[in-house]
C-alpha cells in the first residue's frame, strides 16, 4: 500500500549511456556482490583476478556520516548493519548485537559502516572501472545525488533505470542493465524519501514499478541487435517471477544478481531447475498474481496522481507484469529464454565471486565460493575406536528376523574386535551433548542410527544364540539318556567366554545380571544346578577369626583399583563352625581391575596379613585336589561356565562327574591361570 503517491516526474531526459573500449582482444569481468561498504578491497579483487572490469549487484555501502542522523538509518537498520559491517571482528560484532540500540548508536560510527566517504573525498580510488546497482541497505539520499549529478567519482558507474552502459571487450559488447533496491510487492508504489522513479527511505531501498517502466523504456532506446545484454539486479529472478518477467521483456541473455546471502554461489538457466516448460510459466504466473493484487488495491490513488510521462512508464511497466511466456502450440512456440537466457546468482563478496573470461567472441565463467564447512559433522559425535570398550561395530547388510526375546537396546554392549570383554558396569556411551548448529541438534540424527546399529546388531546375536542353544538342548538331551542308562549324573558342558573379534554381544547394565528365562522363550535356559551364576571377577579373602574390618578398610587394601569394587560380601558365620576363620568376597568391575588388586595389593589389613586369591568354584576345587570326586551332586562346571552357559554362550564341554579342570574354560582374552594359593578360595555360594 503506498504511503504517499509518487512525486510527479521531471521532463523527460536523455538516456544517460556510454561505450567503454576497455580490450579488443581478450578481457576478464569480475562479477562480485554485498561489498558492504569495503571499498578498497575492490582494488585487491580486481588485481587477484587480473579483471579489466568490475560489476557489482548491490549493497555496495552508499553511505556518509548524515546517514547515521537521526533522520537517518533506523534502528532496525542500523542493528542488521552492525551485526554483518566486515569492518568489526565477528567476536565484537555478536556482542555488539546483544546491546542495546542506544549503546550500538553510541559505538557505531561511518568508519565502521563505509568507506564511501574515503571514495567520495579522493583518499580510495579506484583502479578499474565498477559498474553496481544499489542493494536493499543503502542511503537513497546519496543515490538522488549521483543521479542529480552532484556527486561523480572516477570509475564508478551507478547503473539505474535511466542509466546504462556497454563494455566492448574480446569481441563481444555487454550492455549492461541495471536495477537496484530490494523487490517488495507492497512497496511498488511508494517513493518513501526518493524522487522521480527510485524510492528508499531510514536505510533502505527497494524497487518500484514505475523504476522498472523507465528502465524498460531505456532498453528499448538502446537496443542494438549485436550486442550481449546483461541484466544486473539484486532481487534473484530465480525466485521472484516479476524479475524473470523484466528479463524476458528486455531480452536478456544473462542475468546476475544477488540478495540470497548463500555460501555458494549458482549458474543455471530455466530449463536446468524447472520440471517442465509449465514449471517455468507457473514461477512467472504467480509473481504477476501478487502484483496484481496490489495494483488492484492502489490503482485508483495512484492513477489519480501520476502525470502524462509516469503514465508511460507505468505502461511499460504493466507490459512486464502481463509478459507470460506463451503456452506452446503450432501456432505460439515455447519461450526462447526458457534455454537460452543464463543467470547467475552470487555470494557475497567475502564467500565467492563470479569471473566472465571473454575471449574471442565467447564468454566463460569462473565460479568461485567459500562453500559449506562440514566440518561440524566430524566433532558432533564422538569417534569411536575398536579400543573403547563401548564401540558399535558397523551394521550388519543382513536382515534378521525378530526373535522372541526381546531385549532392551539400552543394556546392550557390543564387543569390539581385538577388545577385552566391557566392564560389567559399563553403560552405553550415548555420546556426550553437543552445542546445536543451525537451530537443530547434530545428535540427534546420529544417535537415532546408533539405536537402529545397535537393533540390527542384537537381532544378528539373539539368533546366535538361538542356534547356539538348540545346539546345547540337543546335546543336554543326549546326555539325560546317557545318565538313565549308566545311572550316573553327567556334567553340564564347561562354557567359553566368546573370543575377542567374534563380534557375540553381551548384556549389561549398572551391574552384572543373572540370567533370566521368560516364559515361553527359547533363548535362555536355567543352569541344571539351580544356583544364580556369581560374578566371575571377584577375589576370595580370608582373615583370623573374630577380625573386624570394614569395607573402607578393604577398598583402601586394594590400593588404586579400590575404586574398582562393586560389592563386598561379608558372609555369616555358621554357628556350628564358630571356630572358623573370617571370609570375604570382593567382586571388581573388570578382570583387570581383579587381577590388578591380586598383584598390587597391601601387604597388611590393619595389622594382619590376609590370604587373599581369586574366587573358585567348590567343583573346580574338588577336580583339581580330590581327582575323581564328584561335587554333591550338582553337576560340574564353574559358576563362571555355568553362567555364560546360561546366556547361551557356550562351546564344547567336558563328561564325566569331576566338572572339568581350570584349563578346560578359556576366556574371550585368554587370561593366564589365577595366582597359585596355598588352598582353593570356596566360592561365596558355598558359605
Amino acid at each position: 500500500m503506498a504511503s504517499r503517491p509518487p512525486t510527479r516526474s521531471p521532463l523527460p531526459r536523455q538516456v544517460n549511456t556510454q561505450t567503454a573500449v576497455l580490450d579488443t582482444h581478450h578481457g576478464r569481468v569480475l562479477c562480485i556482490a554485498d561489498i558492504r561498504g569495503h571499498l578498497s578491497v575492490l582494488n585487491d579483487f580486481a588485481r587477484e583476478h587480473n579483471a579489466v572490469a568490475i560489476i557489482h549487484t548491490g549493497d555496495f555501502g552508499f553511505f556518509d556520516a548524515s546517514s547515521l542522523e537521526p533522520n537517518g538509518i533506523n534502528d532496525r537498520t542500523l542493528r542488521h548493519l552492525a551485526s554483518y559491517t566486515p569492518f568489526i571482528p565477528s567476536a565484537q560484532r555478536e556482542d555488539l548485537n546483544a546491546q542495546s540500540i542506544d549503546a550500538i548508536r553510541s559505538v557505531v560510527n561511518i568508519s565502521l559502516l563505509s568507506e564511501f566517504p574515503l571514495l567520495l573525498s579522493g583518499q580510495v580510488k579506484l583502479h578499474v572501472p565498477v559498474y553496481t546497482v544499489w542493494g536493499a541497505c543503502e542511503d537513497v539520499r546519496i543515490l538522488e545525488k549521483f543521479r542529480q549529478g552532484t556527486f561523480a567519482i572516477d570509475n564508478l558507474h551507478v547503473l539505474d533505470e535511466a542509466t546504462t552502459r556497454c563494455i566492448e571487450l574480446g569481441g563481444v559488447k555487454l550492455r549492461l542493465l541495471g536495477l537496484g533496491g530490494a523487490l517488495v510487492p507492497h512497496k511498488m508504489f511508494d517513493n518513501g524519501d526518493g524522487h522521480a522513479t527510485i524510492a528508499g527511505g531510514q536505510g533502505t531501498m527497494w524497487t518500484t514499478a514505475l523504476q522498472i517502466g523507465e528502465l524498460v523504456d531505456t532498453a528499448q532506446r538502446v537496443y542494438d541487435n549485436t550486442e550481449t545484454r546483461v541484466l544486473v539486479t539484486h532481487a534473484c529472478p530465480g525466485r521472484e517471477g516479476i524479475i524473470a518477467q523484466l528479463a524476458l521483456v528486455l531480452k536478456a541473455d544473462i542475468t546476475i544478481s544477488a540478495g540470497l546471502h548463500f555460501r555458494y554461489a549458482t549458474s543455471y538457466n530455466e530449463f536446468s531447475v524447472q520440471g517442465d516448460y509449465e514449471g517455468f510459466r507457473r514461477k512467472i504466473i504467480a509473481g504477476k498474481q501478487g502484483f496484481d493484487r496490489v495494483w488492484e488495491s492502489v490503482r485508483p490513488q495512484v492513477e489519480a496522481v501520476m502525470d502524462d510521462h509516469q503514465k508511460v512508464l507505468m505502461d511499460k511497466a504493466l507490459s512486464v507484469i502481463e509478459r507470460v511466456p506463451p503456452v506452446p502450440s503450432p501456432s505460439a512456440n515455447e519461450e526462447p529464454a526458457w534455454k537460452n537466457c543464463w543467470n547467475w546468482n552470487l555470494c557475497d563478496a567475502a564467500y565467492g565471486s563470479l569471473v566472465l573470461d571473454i575471449k574471442e567472441g565467447r564468454i566463460s565463467a569462473d565460479l568461485k565460493s567459500q562453500g559449506f564447512n562440514f566440518a561440524y559433522r566430524r566433532s558432533a559425535t564422538t569417534a569411536q575406536t575398536p579400543s573403547q570398550p563401548n564401540a558399535t561395530l558397523p551394521p550388519s547388510n543382513i536382515s534378521q528376523a525378530p526373535t522372541t526375546v526381546p531385549t532392551p537396546v539400552s543394556v546392550v554392549a557390543v564387543v569390539a574386535v581385538q577388545s577385552p570383554p566391557p566392564p560389567a558396569s559399563a553403560p552405553i556411551d550415548k555420546g556426550s551433548p553437543t552445542a546445536k548448529i543451525n537451530g537443530t541438534n547434530p545428535n540427534a540424527t546420529a544417535e537415532k542410527a546408533e539405536r537402529e546399529k545397535a537393533k540390527k546388531k542384537e537381532k544378528k546375536e539373539r539368533k546366535e544364540r538361538e542356534r547356539a542353544e538348540k545346539d546345547k538342548e540337543k546335546k543336554d538331551d543326549k546326555d539325560k539318556k546317557d545318565e538313565k542308562e549308566s545311572g550316573t549324573p553327567q556334567s553340564t558342558t564347561t562354557p567359553v567366554l566368546p573370543e575377542s573379534g567374534s563380534g557375540v554381544t553381551v548384556s549389561s547394565d549398572a551391574g552384572p545380571k543373572s540370567p533370566v528365562t521368560e516364559t515361553g522363550s527359547s533363548g535362555v535356559r536355567t543352569p541344571k544346578t539351580g544356583k544364580p551364576p556369581r560374578h566371575p571377577w571377584t577375589i576370595f579373602m580370608r582373615m583370623p577369626n573374630g577380625f573386624n574390618t570394614t569395607d573402607a578398610e578393604v577398598k583402601l587394601f586394594f590400593g588404586e583399583v579400590g575404586s574398582k569394587i562393586m560389592k563386598i560380601h561379608w558372609p555369616a558365620a555358621n554357628p556350628n563352625f564358630a571356630h572358623r576363620a573370617k571370609i570375604a568376597y570382593v567382586d571388581f568391575e573388570d578382570e583387570e581391575s581383579m587381577r590388578t588388586g591380586l598383584e598390587k595389593h597391601a601387604e597388611k589389613l590393619n595389622d594382619i596379613v590376609p590370604q587373599v586369591m581369586q574366587a573358585t568354584d567348590k567343583e573346580t576345587r574338588e577336580g583339581a585336589g580330590r581327582g575323581t570326586m564328584r561335587g554333591r551332586g550338582r553337576g560340574g562346571g564353574s559358576y563362571a561356565a555355568r553362567g555364560f552357559a546360561a546366556a547361551g554362550l557356550t562351546r564344547g564341554g567336558l563328561k564325566g562327574g569331576n566338572g572339568g579342570s581350570p584349563g578346560d574354560a578359556v576366556t574371550a582374552t585368554q587370561a593366564p591361570a589365577p595366582t597359585p594359593a596355598p588352598a582353593p578360595a570356596p566360592s561365596a555360594a558355598e558359605t
